[in-house]
């Protein structure tokens, strides 16, 4: 983005450590200034491909390497991801994210794969695939298929990094990330918190997003859920109140950026979740799993929409100046 704010990594830990509810003031005069406040984007994932993935992501119960017990699976079929696409089309879901347990994909698997997305975006949905790290022939095609979207989380700060996964390196995430941003696609990418890491991991993995050439139009923060037989599986769980810090962060670093509340919202309460809304997320995955870990239902997540007075956000919506909200922040600023 033109113009984008470069942030230091001073600057953002002042930030969140600021008192709390100046913090959350801040975080969403902003996100009111850029989005409708009271709408949440929602989307689906779905697993195409599970299990013995070759990288040894302590976290991950699809790791083939960290002792994990999960076993391997195929690509599913084409016809099968439609099937799906079309249940969370009707369930609500704007995006549809499909996600591979791979160091990378093969290109006999790119017919497949650029099938998936074709078939997805004639059902009217936004597109997003998680499939490792990518060659350039592999990119191109995802583009030329109509992939709006590229998942690939740097996970933590380049610091900690080390610490969680040593099969690749943090500039190894981070050349993904510019040849998806350079083809044109747009990436998707945040990280875990509540992996062991301090404070400064939280503030220096966002200010690496928020850095980037071009901010991430979509920042998943995603609270661990640690998974039996990982290396992670009895860390010590992180102070809800430092998420929902994480989260407001994300939001004042990347104005425009959806941020997600991912992983761990199974875990999280009805109050945990509005402040975390009320900080500046507004996406969430819908559905039972998300991957290979627990999600809320949907029935549940209709009844925490409505006592909020949430509404899903349609599809194609970037960040946005809301005319009204916009008035109301730049009055509010000039009585200040």
């Amino acid at each position: 983005m033109s113009g984008q704010q470069k942030w230091t990594v001073e600057e953002a830990r002042e930030i969140y450590n600021k008192p709390f509810m100046h913090l959350l003031y801040e975080a969403q005069t902003v996100h009111r200034a850029h989005f409708d406040p009271n709408q949440v984007q929602r989307s689906k994932l779905l697993s195409i491909k599970t299990g013995g993935c070759a990288e040894d992501c302590a976290y991950c119960s699809q790791s083939a390497r960290n002792g994990s017990k999960l076993p391997a699976s195929k690509l599913i079929e084409v016809e099968r991801v439609l099937e799906q696409a079309k249940k969370a089309k009707e369930g609500g879901a704007t995006r549809y994210c499909m996600g591979a347990a791979w160091s990378s994909p093969k290109d006999r698997d790119m017919d497949m794969l650029t099938a998936m997305v074709e078939g997805v975006k004639a059902l009217g949905m936004e597109t997003c695939m998680t499939l490792g790290m990518l060659e350039d022939n592999q990119v191109v095609r995802l583009k030329n298929a109509g992939l709006d979207y590229y998942n690939h989380n740097i996970d933590t700060s380049e610091r900690y990094y080390k610490e969680i996964i040593t099969t690749r390196s943090f500039d190894d995430r981070l050349a993904t990330l510019t040849r998806v941003r350079e083809a044109g696609i747009k990436v998707c990418s945040g990280g875990i918190v509540g992996m062991g890491e301090k404070m400064m991991d939280r503030v220096e993995m966002l200010v690496t997003l928020a850095n980037l050439p071009e901010a991430p139009q979509s920042v998943p923060v995603n609270m661990l859920m640690p998974q039996a037989d990982t290396p992670l599986a009895n860390v010590e769980k992180l102070d809800p109140i430092e998420f929902v810090r994480t989260v407001a962060l994300a939001r004042i670093l990347m104005p425009t950026s959806h941020v997600r509340l991912s992983a761990g919202r199974s875990e999280m309460s009805d109050e945990l979740q509005a402040m975390c809304f009320f900080a500046g997320a507004n996406s969430i995955f819908v559905g039972e799993t998300l991957l290979t870990a627990e999600n809320p239902e949907e029935d549940k997540d209709a009844a925490l929409f409505a006592k909020l007075g949430l509404e899903t956000m349609a599809a194609f919506t970037e960040g946005r100046v809301c005319e009204k909200e916009a008035a109301d922040v730049a009055a509010a600023t000039a009585a200040e």
